[in-house]
């Protein structure tokens, strides 16, 4: 099992999640923070400071947030990042990028308006 970052992180990136992950699996992108499915080891310290609740054990995650577990998964992939797995976020293995999702999801303050 891993953790996944879901839409709840768009537009958000707090980054205390990043800053506690002691295996540092946790990556940015431009609108949101990604988790690496295979580097996760599922310590938890992540959720315990997200705060905006953004953060779910994969099989926690509510069925309208389900199709994260892919988005988190494929942001790594040649789709979007072609990175794999970098084995710890750096500051060489930051980007504007995002999963299409991501980027097309509406902006929170264009949702308001």
């Amino acid at each position: 099992m891993a953790y996944v970052i879901a839409s709840a992180c768009i537009d958000v990136k707090d980054g205390e999640c990043q800053v506690v992950c002691p295996v540092e699996c946790i990556y940015e992108g431009g609108r949101m923070m990604y988790i690496h499915p295979t580097e996760c080891i599922s310590c938890g310290l992540c959720l315990s400071v997200c705060p905006v609740d953004a953060i779910f054990i994969d099989d926690e995650l509510p069925p309208h947030e389900q199709h994260y577990l892919a988005v988190n998964a494929e942001f790594f992939g040649e789709g979007v990042t072609g990175w794999g797995a970098p084995g710890g976020a750096s500051e060489k293995y930051r980007t504007d990028l995002d999963h299409a999702e991501v980027a097309a999801f509406l902006r929170r303050e264009e949702a308001v308006s």
